[in-house]
């Protein structure tokens, strides 16, 4: 059975202890669960929870304009789910069997895209040019920049509040720079939750790719987040890019599990 609530307290007293089981595949969950906790705006914000045999066993949200987010659960809890929404899903991210698990209930054809989670085993820093550094607030009006230019590049949803993003992660301390005589790179950290930090994005612009500067600035963002914040670091990529799978695997991430966003034609 599918419950329901706009009040995140509500939620976290229900799918919190559930979510944090499995930290790690439950990054974003966790991740949502403690921005919005922590005032990221939620207008419109949904929780679910779905119980079976008296214990909650799965968990989704969505926080618009994003889309509707699953944790990892049983994939028999997906039909009860289309059922509950109504089929208005326009958009789903998640493990991949429940994303296809999504798509099979709809009965329709969505626009996939297929990630990999990766989590951090034994951090090796390349040999580049340069050093990291925390990001300040001179460094402003690049990372919007930047932020817009990464939003576009992966056609990312809900990219209109970009400059209140990158405010609100820069008061957290989350954006982190490559410096090789002036900016090259970006990569943001998220708050800890259940342990686990999660890297991204990861943006170099492109006069400056393929030195090894978005290694760099990952790898200096990783032990950051280690040194300060948590005990675990994980991270997604897309995998249409081969080229990013590869750097990421060379300073020391290893496979978690495939998941997907797919958007379904309106």
């Amino acid at each position: 059975m599918w419950s329901f609530t706009a009040d995140v307290e509500a939620y976290a007293r229900a799918a919190e202890p559930f979510l944090l089981a499995d930290p790690v595949r439950n990054t974003v969950p966790l991740t949502v669960l403690a921005n919005v906790r922590a005032g990221m705006p939620a207008e419109g914000a949904c929780f679910g929870w779905w119980t079976a045999e008296g214990e909650v066993r799965g968990a989704a949200f969505r926080t618009p304009p994003h889309p509707v987010g699953l944790a990892r659960m049983p994939v028999e809890a997906i039909g009860p789910l289309v059922s509950a929404l109504d089929g208005a899903i326009p958009e789903v991210v998640g493990p991949v069997d429940l994303v296809d698990a999504v798509t099979e209930a709809l009965g329709r054809t969505g626009d996939v895209r297929a990630e990999r989670l990766y989590r951090l085993e034994t951090l090796t820093p390349p040999d580049v040019p340069g050093r990291g550094r925390p990001a300040t607030a001179a460094d402003f009006p690049l990372l919007v920049s930047w932020m817009q230019a990464f939003e576009t590049e992966v056609r990312l949803t809900g990219g209109a509040d970009t400059v209140a993003r990158v405010q609100r992660r820069m008061a957290a301390g989350e954006l982190f720079l490559w410096d090789d005589d002036a900016p090259v790179s970006l990569a943001a950290v998220s708050p800890q939750a259940g342990g686990v930090c999660r890297i991204g994005p990861v943006y170099t612009p492109p006069s400056s790719r393929r030195r090894g500067y978005g290694a760099a600035v990952t790898a200096f963002a990783s032990r950051t987040a280690l040194d300060e914040r948590c005990d675990e670091v994980v991270l997604f990529t897309d995998l249409a890019n081969p080229t990013s799978n590869a750097v990421y695997r060379s300073i020391g991430y290893r496979p978690v599990a495939d998941y997907a966003q797919a958007t379904f034609p309106l």
